[in-house]
């Protein structure tokens, strides 16, 4: 007797053939259904980060090179670098931003950090000392300058008067070449301190305790373990924000700008940026602005390659 024979099934499994043929493209549909917000939104940042930042960037490089006269527009060659040169506020412009740039290192570079390494040493309340840090960065900026402006008053300011309790004489602050550009540079500080602070402590909360339990054991006092531990260890951190303040600082315009209305007592608040703003809407001297543009661009980019170049060959 033969074995009974089943029965055939109504659904055969597609050939192996067919099967790898439909399953790459389904799942090729999957992953840009899945990824489509991803790239918009991808797509669009570019856009914007090529529209607002290096359009203006090329614009600026043509611009350094053309003149427009009477509503017509032709090449100027290097007619535009040849008047920035021979400009007597070019020379006072760079030594004062190169003197701005100098003391808010003093001040904004370092005193950041020790507030920092201040902060954490607080083991309690340190929620609300670091809000109370950061408030400056949250206020306006011109609203902080406005209110420097008026702490600096002659007459009525409140340094002055800080000044009266210990006998010592008035200052005048803005208005005096020797003290214009200490003033700027104390508000800048002020106003933007908060940030550089968090990202230091931060840094420094990701410090092993270890490494100051040995150097306490070692005998270690607070400076000789900020030296030997804290410093080494925030190296990164550290190399990173002195390149960041060397670039803002090299393009300061709002605090002389609102302080010492851009030029100060006899030309001594006169940056490169504020001289950039009176070449384009003082002088309508388009490309002597961009011209001068340009050259800050060059510069900048030419101290952070160096700077890079050396802090890997460092790491080395």
């Amino acid at each position: 007797m033969s074995a009974p024979t089943l029965p055939a099934k109504s659904h055969q499994a597609a050939p192996p053939t067919q099967r790898h043929l439909t399953t790459p493209s389904g799942s090729l549909a999957r992953a840009v259904r899945r990824n489509l917000t991803a790239h918009g939104f991808l797509i669009g940042a570019v856009l914007c980060f090529s529209f607002f930042s290096w359009y203006p960037m090329v614009r600026e490089f043509v611009l350094a090179f053309q003149k427009t006269k009477d509503g017509r527009t032709t090449w100027a060659g290097w007619s535009n670098l040849t008047y920035v040169f021979n400009d007597p506020a070019f020379g006072q412009a760079w030594r004062n931003t190169l003197l701005y740039t100098a003391l808010a290192l003093v001040l904004g570079f370092a005193v950041p950090f020790f507030v920092a390494v201040l902060l954490n040493e607080f083991r309690h309340g340190q929620g609300y000392l670091r809000m109370l840090v950061y408030l400056p960065v949250m206020l306006p900026p011109v609203a902080s300058v406005l209110l420097f402006k008026y702490f600096y008053d002659p007459g009525y300011g409140l340094f002055n008067r800080v000044l009266g309790i210990f006998g010592i004489p008035e200052q005048q602050w803005l208005q005096s070449t020797d003290t214009a550009m200490l003033s700027v540079v104390i508000a800048a500080t002020w106003m933007n301190m908060g940030g550089a602070t968090l990202i230091y402590l931060a840094s420094l909360q990701g410090i092993p305790g270890e490494l100051y339990e040995a150097a306490e054991l070692d005998g270690a006092g607070l400076w000789r373990k900020i030296w030997h531990v804290t410093i080494p260890q925030t190296r990164l951190i550290l190399s990173l924000m002195f390149l960041m303040q060397i670039i803002a600082t090299m393009q300061v315009f709002t605090e002389p700008f609102l302080l010492t209305n851009g030029a100060g007592p006899e030309g001594s608040t006169t940056t490169v940026v504020y001289l950039i703003y009176q070449y384009a809407f003082n002088f309508n001297n388009y490309g002597g602005a961009a011209a001068l543009g340009l050259l800050l661009l060059v510069l900048l980019a030419a101290f952070s390659a160096v700077y890079v170049r050396l802090s890997r060959s460092q790491d080395d």
